[in-house]
């Protein structure tokens, strides 16, 4: 019977040491404030995007990979942001730094449209 109170007082030691170590570490922080990066995809194939709504938090970064067999674009319609002419399997990526609605187009072919929300 008198081990369980021994047991507990040593974890709740070791615990305590713990602590004080990862507090005094320069690279770990217990509380931090800073948004942790995201990394989203779309892809392009078949004449759209999929997802045609992707939702993100800022600081995420989306990437656009060209599946199909054409180039394609990414371009912002507010010209957040503008992607070279992308041919098969080449990426396109852009990091979304603040929040709203984003919607984009294939500026080779209009009528392929999608959007990122970013909260």
């Amino acid at each position: 019977m008198m081990r369980r109170p021994v047991c507990i007082a040593s974890l709740a030691a070791v615990l305590v040491a713990a602590t004080v170590l990862l507090a005094r570490s320069p690279n770990i922080s217990a509380n931090t404030q800073q948004p942790v990066s995201a990394i989203a995809e779309v892809k392009i194939d078949n004449f759209s995007f999929t997802p045609g709504t992707l939702i993100v938090t800022v600081g995420t970064t989306v990437t656009w990979t060209n599946r199909d067999d054409i180039p394609h674009m990414v371009v912002g319609t507010d010209g957040v942001f503008k992607s070279k002419v992308l041919d098969t399997n080449e990426k396109f990526s852009y990091t979304f730094t603040k929040p709203g609605i984003f919607p984009y187009f294939c500026s080779i072919h209009p009528k392929i449209t999608g959007k990122v929300v970013v909260r």
